[in-house]
Formats: C-alpha cells, sequence, structure tokens
C-alpha cells in the first residue's frame, strides 16, 4: 500500500555522525554500507568528492560528507564507512564518521526545521528528528546529492 509523502506512517531512517552531530535518511535509499577504502581520484573533481571506487562493475563516485557540509578536516578511522545509496538512477558513496543504527520515527516525533536565516544553508534538511534525549538532523539526500554544487558527481558518473 502506497502512502502519501507526509503520511501519518513512521518512517525508517539510517542514523550515522559527523563530528559530534547525528544526521539520518531515508533507509530506502541505502543499498549497502561498506568499510572506508581510499577511492581513485578524479583530476580536477571538486574537494568534497574523494574520487570513485569500482563496486561490482560500477563506478560509484565517492563523496565525503564532513568536507561537503565543511565539519572540518575528516579523519579516517575504524569505524569510517561508505553509505552507498541509490539516487534516481545512479549509485552514489557517501562517507560518514560512523553508522549508528536504524531508527523508526513516528511523524510527531519530526519537528520542522528552525529558520537560521540566511548564515546556514538548510534547504537539504527536512527535520528534526527527536527520540528521548537524541536529536537526527534529517537530511533529504534526493536532493543534496542533485543539488547544483553536487552536479559534478553525474559528470563523472557519466
Amino acid at each position: 500500500m502506497s502512502t502519501p509523502e507526509n503520511s501519518t506512517m513512521p518512517a525508517e531512517y539510517l542514523a550515522f555522525t559527523l563530528g559530534k552531530e547525528e544526521y539520518g535518511i531515508d533507509i530506502q535509499k541505502v543499498s549497502e554500507i561498506r568499510n572506508y577504502e581510499s577511492p581513485t581520484r578524479i583530476a580536477n573533481a571538486p574537494e568534497f568528492v574523494k574520487g570513485v571506487l569500482n563496486l561490482r562493475g560500477i563506478i560509484v563516485p565517492i563523496v565525503d560528507m564532513r568536507i561537503r557540509f565543511s565539519l572540518g578536516t575528516p579523519e579516517y578511522g575504524p569505524f569510517t564507512v561508505v553509505i552507498i545509496l541509490n539516487i534516481g538512477n545512479r549509485v552514489v558513496g557517501m562517507v560518514v564518521d560512523a553508522v549508528s543504527d536504524v531508527t523508526t520515527l513516528l511523524p510527531e516525533q519530526i519537528k520542522a526545521t528552525p529558520d537560521m536565516g540566511s548564515t546556514i544553508n538548510t534547504e537539504h534538511i527536512v527535520g528534526l528528528g527527536t527520540i528521548d534525549e537524541r536529536m537526527l538532523i534529517l537530511v533529504d539526500i534526493d536532493r543534496l546529492m542533485s543539488s547544483e554544487d553536487m552536479g559534478l558527481i553525474e559528470r563523472i558518473a557519466a
């Protein structure tokens, strides 16, 4: 049974960390989670595109979300992973510090993003999910990955 976008049904989010913050993306966009391995660099790619990986014959661009969100210099440790996403008809990988869990949120647990003025770009944030004392920044991964400043990914992947 299909439900409208803003339904009363609970939704599942993959929770991950970048620095001290916890984010969430729609679990239906995730195809797999892999250990981080250094991708092959691509000349003239933006800094946040770490390179590409060959994933079972598919060339996948790898985006470092810490660089993309300007969260300082990324450090790659034992918990660093690449989340492989299916966005439209493309496969994209995103590097995150760690994956926490899969969380189910009811519509009443998702609050609107507060107005931050023009200093912070919140167009890729769908809301804030609250679970007890935890807060997840919910990211519209489709909108983020297909945004104008990420347009190079389409050219690299093509």
